[in-house]
C-alpha cells in the first residue's frame, strides 16, 4: 500500500510541475482510423495502472473530454477500447559551485573559497494511452507523454488535461 501511495504521489508530482510535455506515438499502418467512431475504457488495463484511483479518474476524465471533442461517442459497444499505464523515474540534479579555489598545490582550509553543492531531485512521469481495436482485440495506436511532476495538488486536473491533450494531438496519425 505504501508503494502504491508513493507511486501515486510521484505521478501527481510529475504531472503537475512544468508545462513541457514530450510526446511520441506509434500506430498500426494497416488500421483504418476513419472507421473508429466510438470508444469505451478498457477496465482490466486501467486497473493495472499503478496510480491512485483519484488520479485514474482525472486521467480518464481528460481522455473522455478529448475523445469527445474529436467526435468520438462513448459507447457500450465501442469501436476502440482505451487503456492507460504509467511509469515514473527520479532524476537527480547536482549543481557544483566551486568558486574561490585556493592557491598553490593541494587543499588549504584557510584559502578555500565558498564552494558548495546543491542536490535536487525531480520525478518524471510517463503516461501511455493505448487504443485497441475492439473487434480484433489488437493495439492499433499508442501515444506516450512524459513530463516532470510537481507537488501542487490544486493543479492536478489541469496538468492531466494538458498531458492528455498533448498525447491525443497525435491521433489520428498522419502519414509522413
Amino acid at each position: 500500500m505504501k508503494l502504491f501511495s508513493l507511486l501515486s504521489l510521484i505521478l501527481i508530482i510529475t504531472l503537475s510541475s512544468c508545462s513541457t510535455v514530450r510526446v511520441a506515438s506509434d500506430y498500426d499502418k494497416q488500421a483504418d482510423f476513419n472507421t473508429y467512431k466510438s470508444f469505451a475504457f478498457y477496465k482490466p488495463g486501467i486497473d493495472k495502472a499503478e496510480i491512485s484511483d483519484l488520479d485514474k479518474k482525472r486521467i480518464l476524465r481528460a481522455i473522455e473530454a478529448d475523445m469527445t471533442s474529436k467526435g468520438f461517442a462513448k459507447s457500450a459497444n465501442p469501436d476502440v477500447l482505451v487503456s492507460i499505464f504509467t511509469k515514473t523515474k527520479e532524476n537527480v540534479n547536482i549543481y557544483q559551485n566551486n568558486f574561490g579555489w585556493g592557491y598553490g598545490w593541494g587543499w588549504n582550509p584557510w584559502f578555500w573559497g565558498t564552494g558548495y553543492n546543491t542536490v535536487s531531485t525531480t520525478t518524471e512521469g510517463t503516461l501511455y494511452i493505448d487504443l485497441i481495436d475492439a473487434s480484433k482485440k489488437e493495439l492499433v495506436w499508442q501515444g506516450m507523454g512524459s513530463a516532470a511532476l510537481t507537488k501542487n495538488v490544486n493543479k492536478k486536473q489541469e496538468k492531466m488535461n494538458e498531458i492528455v491533450t498533448a498525447i491525443l494531438e497525435k491521433y489520428p496519425p498522419q502519414e509522413q
